[in-house]
């Protein structure tokens, strides 16, 4: 009995072997008829052995599953009607392959094969599936951009980064109560193509890139929820709501910053309370403009140089002296204003702005003498800020020009300056508070 069980299993393990060798013959041998018939384009032949190899061995060669990508949209686009059955079927079938490489991408990592992540291959599904379906569930569109783009973040590819945003527009239309979503969905999009084109290195790509990128702006701006109004409108209640929230709230401000809306109520509503429990420079930038549109110009200053001492940055410390400078010049204190120019060029050599605002404040204060022709040497101070601004910002060459261009104009006559002993190459002392010195010319 022992002999015959042996012989028995035996028999068994060889039919066992065998069977295994003429899988694996198999599905190497479907791989090659089909691979080679999707090279040639002929998707019809190459169809059912695909399907072979796809049920019996899906993890023999990664291929497989983009050839069958090939060979399913090559079906599909021979069909004419998206509600034929036999289109439904393929579609069907589309995304079922996207499914199983997502099912079996862990192996394929597991073996050292470097394929694309679980959640990147959802968003390739979420753009064959916008592209192919006979009819879009936009909810479960939405939903699988989402997850895909927010998990991959500046890995996404910059195409479905895109149509996820459009996406999310989408849902704007039909859905209004979507709006602060879909203003998130902007600044995450914005922000992971920014990551993007920053580390491209080929010109082609970057121009590339750079028209995703735009378009998104566009779309954004086309949307109707970019503008302040509806953002206060949005985010004035949740900054009530969240006064407490330290987190909340400094998340509602970066939106609001973003979105250049820190003039807005909840902008500032919002720092003021992050101030009272976590004194930040932003908080106390928040605080130096509410009291600024309250009228308060001393406790805005106060608030001002808070800021300044609390950054680290000294880009933004520039910035944060400027807003206190343009605040200062509002209020008609027009030393004091350029004194915080001076400090915001302190910190930022290389900015153009706080030069053209010097400009305006000496534009305004041009009569220092009894004679006509000695103010009017004030303008060629003025024409110094403005050279100056450009030389050092090219940012603001082009309004710093418009402005050479008017005052230019002001500028005294040599004949007129000879009556009083100055010639062209002069040194002369500007009175009045400017007392600064300039050249004739």
């Amino acid at each position: 009995m022992k002999i015959k069980t042996l012989v028995a299993m035996l028999f068994l393990s060889a039919g066992a072997t065998t069977v295994m060798a003429q899988d694996d013959a198999n599905c190497n041998s479907n791989s090659s008829i089909s691979h080679e018939s999707v090279k040639a384009g002929n998707f019809k032949d190459a169809y059912i052995p695909w399907k072979a190899v796809l049920e019996n061995c899906p993890t023999l060669r990664y291929y497989t599953f983009n050839d069958g990508f090939k060979i399913l949209k090559g079906l599909m686009g021979q069909i004419k009607d998206k509600n034929n059955p036999e289109y439904q079927k393929y579609f069907d079938e589309l995304m079922n392959t996207h499914d199983l490489r997502m099912k079996y991408t862990p192996d394929f990592l597991a073996k050292g094969v470097k394929v694309a992540s679980v959640d990147e291959i959802l968003g390739i599904k979420a753009l064959d599936y916008m592209s192919f379906a006979p009819k879009v569930d936009l909810n479960q569109l939405y939903q699988w951009f989402s997850q895909s783009v927010n998990t991959v973040k500046a890995e996404a590819d910059p195409a479905v980064i895109f149509y996820f945003f459009q996406t999310s527009f989408d849902k704007l239309q039909a859905d209004p109560a979507h709006k602060e979503q879909f203003i998130q969905d902007y600044l995450n999009a914005s922000e992971y193509m920014e990551t993007i084109l920053a580390a491209e290195t080929v010109d082609a790509n970057k121009e590339r890139l750079k028209g995703i990128k735009d378009n998104l702006v566009a779309l954004f701006v086309g949307s109707g929820a970019a503008d302040c109004e509806s953002l206060q409108a949005i985010y004035g209640p949740k900054v009530e709501a969240d006064k407490t929230d330290i987190v909340a709230l400094k998340k509602i401000i970066d939106i609001l910053k973003q979105m250049k809306c820190t003039e807005s109520e909840a902008y500032l509503q919002a720092g003021y309370y992050v101030y009272k429990m976590e004194p930040t420079a932003d908080a106390a930038i928040a605080c130096a403009l509410q009291a600024n549109k309250k009228g308060d110009i001393d406790e805005a200053l106060k608030f001002f140089d808070e800021a300044i001492d609390l950054e680290t940055d000294n880009v933004k410390k520039a910035e944060y002296a400027f807003k206190a400078a343009v605040a200062l010049y509002k209020a008609k204190k027009l030393a004091q204003s350029r004194t915080y120019c001076q400090k915001a060029i302190s910190f930022n050599e290389n900015y153009g702005d706080p030069y053209m605002l010097i400009a305006a404040l000496y534009a305004t204060s041009p009569n220092w003498s009894d004679e006509s022709a000695l103010n009017k040497c004030t303008y060629f101070v003025i024409l110094d800020k403005l050279q100056r601004a450009k030389t050092v910002d090219p940012s603001v060459a082009e309004e710093a020009n418009k402005q050479i261009a008017v005052y230019s104009a002001y500028t005294p006559q040599a004949k007129d300056l000879f009556m009083l002993g100055y010639k062209t190459g002069d040194r002369i002392t500007i009175g009045g508070w400017i007392g600064e010195t300039t050249t004739i010319r």
